[in-house]
């Protein structure tokens, strides 16, 4: 059996539903709680993978649970046709769905129901392999999955009207007042190895991917609405206010699976959006000639945007409302959209081409041009200087790492006057600057990311990486994980997201704490710490470069392998071994290559634990107790481990899966 956990290397792999509460109306001294509001803003974000182009749910409805119980309040109801809402777009930026008011008070649960129709003609969850997924991945690049190959683990009700319910504790409840603003921000970890699993039904030609949403989904706090990054918005402009100072628009979904022309689901939810009255907001018409004009405000275009489809880069004040960075607006909205978004896949900088895999399952190639403008998230100042596009796109930091990578998030706008295969980009927009890989050289002034890619470029292109990534200053004021503000650099483990090392401490912690590793032995060799960062540009720590704001300790997917040595429940902990040629009853093959080495694998009550059972070719998987599956983890079983190596040579678990039931050829 095997599992795809969405290449933890890839990066920190995270979608959310994002409610952003705002401030509500005023209210007099004698209104009770009961009868005031605050104002949601429902959004939903997300990070890379190598494997998927498309993981695609569709949302049907959303509520709040009030703290001490009472009646659920809804935030969010899909439309009669529900928009499928692609997780892998949403890489640490939220998507907005709506607004919607609730009355003020204390929410403690988020009940989610997600549609959950594959029955062979309507697919509710879709998946689309990416443009160039890992060796060894069984399916060919941009592969759309059948319906009958995906299996919605936790399926309920009768046929046409299924779906997965989902009850989401809140660790900190979310308070909602009238004169306030703060956000619910529910995540889909897509790097979670329960989240999709890949197994071969009995006779099957076909493998059948299970995908399960139960366990993935958790809550992420955030303090800040300014501090969320938002995807770019599709909308179809229904007026520009009478003082011009705003446009409203109908919030506009792409169809899936993706198509040629693609056309939208333009839902009813209105969103107003602002002119940047102070810095400008700058708007490309994509009709003609790729005009630019930068505007404080939309009166020369009072007359033209009306009707016009938008894609609109957009920040939050602290006060809830939407601000324009960037709007790109054309008659249809094939142009709008028909403009490469997704994860840079390859870098060629001796032919200036960027490969983009786009929600297609395509490798998009766009030409980097002399005049074209490279932006960092929702600022409007080039980073590059004027006709330095390709300057910039060839150069690298003071570290030597690529100014532009694989891994990164980006929006491209190809120039409608390119005549050129392949077009040149107008703009490119770098909303997640990423790095990762395997850490060394851990200082007190930045460390070091070395990065392998097993399907790098087969055209020259220079995927692969390894340089010297400096931490932001200590004085520049940072967010964590919980939304809270700190100064500097800061790190977590995965397996504990909640408890970032902040303060002066954490560079120094950090350096303890990525010196560990894992010998296997044989072919499979040593594992090494490994994480991902999101950098900022420009830091006073480095002028005119990247610096990393965090890292996260990543949970390294060691190879399958086989117990060994039984469960020990006074220290809990076990040893396997890896067989040079991996299989899942652990026997070790005639023709290995050097010892296998034991490992001992450390596990804790915090460890997610799941037990993959196959039976009459049907998946089931269950989330056993530390006690059940000590009980379970006899010598010969196969086991998959997820976690952090640590210096005495152990592997200290995040995750572990271990299978039972009838035997599989994966």
């Amino acid at each position: 059996m095997k599992t795809k956990a969405l290449h933890i290397l890839a990066g920190l792999f995270i979608a959310s539903l994002l409610f952003a509460v705002a401030c509500g109306g005023g209210s007099s001294s004698s209104s009770t709680p009961a009868n005031q509001t605050g104002t949601v803003h429902v959004l939903i974000s997300d990070d890379p993978t190598e494997d998927w182009a498309t993981i695609g749910v569709k949302v049907m409805s959303i509520s709040l649970v009030p703290q001490g119980g009472g009646t659920a309040v809804p935030v969010y109801t899909a439309p009669s046709t529900p928009p499928m809402i692609n997780l892998v777009q949403l890489d640490q930026l939220s998507e907005i769905l709506g607004n919607t008011t609730i009355p003020v008070g204390t929410y403690s649960q988020a009940q989610l129901t997600l549609s959950a129709n594959n029955n062979g003609t309507t697919c509710d969850v879709e998946l689309v392999v990416s443009g160039d997924p890992a060796a060894g991945f069984d399916l060919p690049a941009g592969t759309v999955v059948p319906c009958s190959q995906i299996q919605i683990v936790g399926a309920t009700g009768s046929a046409g009207s299924m779906t997965v319910p989902l009850n989401v504790n809140l660790p900190t409840p979310l308070t909602v007042t009238a004169s306030s603003s703060n956000a619910l921000d529910l995540e889909f970890d897509l790097n979670h190895p329960a989240l999709i699993v890949e197994h071969d039904p009995a006779g099957a030609t076909a493998p059948t991917w299970a995908v399960n949403f139960s366990g993935p989904v958790r809550h992420h706090p955030r303090a800040d609405l300014t501090k969320v990054l938002l995807r770019h918005t599709y909308g179809q402009v229904q007026s520009v206010s009478s003082d011009n100072t705003s446009i409203t628009i109908d919030k506009a979904f792409p169809v899936y699976p993706v198509t040629s022309p693609e056309t939208a689901t333009v839902s009813t939810t209105a969103l107003t959006i602002l002119a940047d009255s102070t810095n400008g907001t700058i708007v490309y018409d994509l009709d003609g000639t790729g005009s630019v004009k930068t505007v404080t405000n939309f009166s020369t275009l009072a007359s033209a945007l009306p009707n016009m489809y938008v894609r609109v880069a957009a920040r939050y004040s602290t006060s809830g409302t939407l601000t324009a960075t960037r709007i790109y607006y054309g008659s249809t909205f094939n142009e709008v959209w028909n403009n490469p978004e997704g994860h840079v896949l390859h870098v060629n900088t001796t032919t200036n081409v960027m490969h983009i895999t786009t929600e297609d399952g395509k490798a998009t190639a766009l030409k980097i041009g002399p005049n074209t403008n490279f932006y960092f998230g929702s600022s409007n100042t080039a980073l590059n200087t004027s006709g330095g596009g390709q300057t910039f796109f060839g150069g690298t930091t003071p570290g030597g790492l690529p100014n532009v990578a694989r891994g990164f998030k980006v929006n491209a706008t190809i120039d409608p006057a390119s005549t050129v295969n392949p077009p040149v980009a107008l703009t490119v927009e770098i909303d997640i600057a990423r790095y990762g890989g395997t850490i060394t050289n851990p200082g007190s002034t930045g460390f070091t990311y070395t990065r392998t890619f097993a399907n790098k470029d087969g055209r020259g292109g220079i995927d692969n990486y390894s340089g010297m990534l400096d931490y932001i200053s200590s004085s520049s004021a940072n967010t964590d994980q919980e939304g809270n503000a700190v100064s500097g650099f800061y790190w977590w483990d995965f397996t504990y997201p909640t408890l970032a090392d902040t303060g002066s401490s954490a560079v120094s912690d950090f350096v303890s704490a990525t010196n560990g590793s894992v010998n296997f032995g044989g072919t499979v060799g040593t594992l090494r710490t490994v994480g991902v960062s999101e950098s900022t540009w420009n830091d006073p720590a480095v002028a005119n470069s990247w610096s990393a704001n965090w890292a996260v300790l990543l949970p390294v997917p060691a190879p399958i392998g086989a117990v060994t040595t039984a469960f020990n429940s006074s220290n809990n902990t076990f040893i396997y071994e890896v067989p040079n040629t991996v299989t899942v009853t652990g026997a070790r093959p005639a023709n290995a290559v050097g010892p296998a080495l034991p490992v001992t694998v450390d596990l804790s009550s915090d460890t997610l634990i799941y037990e993959i059972n196959r039976a009459s070719g049907v998946i089931t998987i269950s989330t056993p107790t530390l006690s059940q599956a000590g009980s379970a983890l006899t010598v010969g079983v196969p086991v998959k481990v997820y976690g952090i190596p640590q210096s005495d040579g152990s592997i200290k678990c995040y995750s572990l899966l271990f299978y039972t039931g009838a035997a599989s050829t994966k």
